[in-house]
């Protein structure tokens, strides 16, 4: 299989799904894909050397550090405004809980948030965090730590909310 096959079937089996990371990440689905095409630009670029490596972790590493890069230099704070409850149909009630988890990321710091992701969305571990972001794992471990609390704390109803599914 020729290189630019390779590389174009790895692309096609994970672009979604590096999409949806992009996503989680952002909040902003925009900006996502502009990520995802990024990382996707730079694996091609290393495809010879990444196609026997880790191609997924190289692409991940590219979202989260471009993210990173972006976020320092436009800093804001989001606020935003609890949904209000309307029916309770399916789709609506899917939609509740997408913003609980949009608005409870979104109280996280841009590090936290990545970290919170990869974790537990990516279910990377402590190592593969640590390395996707460039940080050590001791750092993931209090990240991870402080970000849970913070959405303990500030978002009780997506406890509540996740609580009643599991049972």
């Amino acid at each position: 299989m020729s290189d630019e096959t390779g590389f174009r079937r790895w692309a096609e089996e994970r672009q979604l799904a590096l999409l949806r990371t992009a996503v989680l990440l952002t909040g902003d689905r925009h900006r996502a894909e502009d990520l995802v095409q990024e990382a996707l630009t730079q694996v091609a670029l290393r495809w010879r050397r990444l196609a026997d490596e880790h191609p997924d972790a190289y692409a991940r590493q590219v979202i989260v550090r471009r993210n990173i890069s972006w976020w320092r230099k436009h800093r804001r704070e989001v606020v935003a405004d609890p949904p209000e409850r309307g029916a309770d149909s399916r789709a609506e009630a899917y939609a509740d809980r997408r913003m609980l988890l949009d608005q409870a990321l979104a109280q996280l710091t841009p590090r936290q948030r990545a970290t919170v992701v990869l974790r537990y969305y990516d279910d990377l571990s402590e190592r593969e965090t640590a390395e996707a972001l460039g940080v050590s794992v001791g750092t993931v471990k209090s990240q991870t730590h402080v970000a849970l609390r913070r959405l303990r704390e500030a978002s009780p109803e997506l406890a509540d909310l996740l609580g009643e599914e599991c049972r």
